[in-house]
């Protein structure tokens, strides 16, 4: 079957009469003209999840799956999740990372039916206008996207629509946020793909990005009008570019309940991941020795993160500042660079001079040189971490943590087998897509996917229950200890052989005690009502929706 195809075994799925989930009276039918045409009982909505999986199988392609789930998602919203919910595990890669990449770049061509907000730059002005006109008054989570830099594929324009469904998707079936209270919006400032400004059938707007002062304009338009039309609802950035996400991120987090999941999410999962794995080395998150490879704001997040850690465990700030070396295109970050963030200059090595010639110290020689710990790519450079500089890393180190984070699975930093092979089974890994389990000593060896999932869900759920009006820092590192926490409550005997992170068909459960210990933070740090740790654990299991047809 081609993506243009129409999908089957939808229509019946989609009449709403169905959805009563309950047997209709002869009244019923005779109202509704059903006699003769449907009998007398219905399905249940465990029946139709089953009869809608058999439907999911029979496609063989990633995407033609996706298209069948976002096609069930747009005519029976209570079985797609109901769906998605009970497969977590085999769905999510098809429902986001890495099959949503494909969805994104072919967006234009595999469109079916309109879902979420679409904000162009010549309709700045009536924002507010066009919000008023939601379908639904009472939004909790809003994701937004411009599209500039979706995954590791780039500027894919209104493409990049398919990352807020994806995301909001999963806020539903893992943090429980019902998808009535949940709004998808595509900032549409043009594109600079030259593919896309070709395509006849690009939904977008045909034009070059908007830059500078204009671009400024339009994302304020949107925070005023999220500011005037929903107040208290949370508002998640996604995918935006490195030269825009910090600084917008810094403009807008403390007039908005608002957070950056690819600065904040990655971070805090990154972290949890990392402190289950010193916990199974043996070691102290404050005497470890960290290159990550890759300086863009999601990088940069996630040592912000790290070391935010650190210094609650007890290390002085400049210490814990000083055990980061950042890797990038031109080499090491030092001082004497020209050209970095602010940002990127909190972790630039003093300790170099101009002699030493930067753009000469690559991956390979700071791994030499530093004998690190940990090694966290964040660069979509495929295949960056090479044989020759983990087997450098692994002689110096007992366990050595290496985390290739980059998406979509074609820019992942390495592969786990090979990561396993070159230290013989020693290393502790984490990636960013899904890959399959290792065989190490004979045992199979679940293979931890630091997905943002772990984190942005039961983040939508803490300040839901927990009525925050900020997410702080704090907040974020409570939620990656959780994390770990979870991990390690799931853990089999064999600590050798379990994942860093707890499994995927769990998270549901483990959303709910990520999401108390963030709503407790939040409490602490004043940005939410008082309330006990027994109300907040309450508030949380009443948030969190099930699906289910109402009678």
């Amino acid at each position: 079957m081609t993506v243009n195809e129409s999908l089957p075994g939808t229509s019946l799925l989609a009449d709403p009469l169905r959805n009563k989930g309950t047997a209709f009276s002869p009244q019923e039918r005779a109202e509704h003209g059903l006699d003769g045409l449907l009998p007398a009982a219905v399905e249940t909505l465990d029946e139709q999840a089953d009869r809608a999986y058999e439907a999911f199988l029979g496609y063989d392609k990633p995407l033609n799956r996706h298209i069948y789930l976002r096609q069930l998602q747009d005519t029976n919203e209570i079985l797609f999740h109901h769906l998605v919910t009970g497969h977590l595990e085999e769905m999510l890669p098809v429902v986001y990372t890495p099959t949503v990449g494909e969805a994104c770049r072919r967006f234009s061509e595999i469109y079916r039916r309109p879902r979420g907000l679409f904000l162009s730059y010549e309709d700045r002005h009536r924002f507010r206008e066009l919000l008023r006109n939601r379908p639904h008054q009472d939004v909790d989570v809003i994701v937004v996207t411009d599209g500039e830099r979706i995954l590791g594929l780039g500027d894919q324009g209104v493409g990049g629509m398919g990352i807020p469904i994806g995301k909001l998707s999963l806020y539903t079936a893992i943090g429980g946020i019902h998808p009535a209270r949940t709004l998808p919006i595509l900032l549409d400032a043009g594109t600079d793909n030259e593919k896309l400004l070709a395509d006849p059938h690009y939904l977008g707007r045909r034009e070059r990005r908007v830059t500078g002062a204009a671009y400024e304009e339009l994302v304020d338009s949107l925070v005023s009008a999220v500011e005037a039309e929903l107040p208290g609802t949370l508002l998640q950035w996604e995918d935006f570019a490195t030269a825009h996400a910090r600084p917008v991120l810094t403009r807008y987090r403390d007039r908005l309940l608002t957070f950056n999941d690819d600065i904040q999410g990655t971070a805090a999962v990154a972290l949890g991941a990392l402190t289950t794995a010193t916990t199974v080395a043996g070691t102290h998150l404050t005497d470890q020795r960290i290159v990550i490879l890759g300086a863009g704001s999601a990088a940069v997040g996630v040592a912000d993160m790290i070391r935010t850690a650190m210094t609650d465990e007890g290390l002085p700030p400049d210490e814990a500042r000083s055990r980061f070396w950042f890797v990038d295109v031109d080499g090491l970050l030092v001082a004497s660079r020209a050209g970095l963030s602010e940002e990127q200059r909190v972790y630039a090595r003093d300790d170099y001079t101009p002699d030493d010639e930067p753009a000469k110290l690559g991956l390979a020689e700071v791994v030499r040189q530093v004998e690190p710990t940990v090694l966290i790519g964040l660069s979509t450079a495929k295949g960056a971490f090479t044989e020759e500089i983990v087997r450098q890393m692994a002689s110096t180190c007992e366990r050595p943590v290496i985390f290739p984070l980059s998406n979509p699975t074609s820019h992942s930093e390495a592969d786990p087998a090979d990561l396993a092979r070159w230290t013989d089974g020693k290393v502790l890994v984490a990636t960013g897509s899904p890959f399959p389990p290792l065989r190490i000593d004979g045992r199979e060896v679940p293979v931890a996917q630091a997905n943002n999932v772990y984190v942005f869900p039961a983040i939508g759920l803490a300040v839901t229950a927990a009525r925050a009006t900020r997410v702080t820092d704090r907040m974020m590192v409570a939620a990656a200890r959780a994390v770990g926490r979870c991990a390690a409550r799931s853990a089999p005997d064999d600590v050798a052989a379990a994942p860093l992170l707890p499994p995927l068909r769990d998270m549901r459960d483990a959303a709910r005690e990520i999401a108390v210990a963030a709503a407790r933070a939040a409490v602490e740090d004043g940005v939410a009502p008082h309330a006990t740790e027994e109300d907040l654990r309450a508030a949380v299991s009443r948030a969190q929706w099930t699906p289910r047809y109402e009678r």
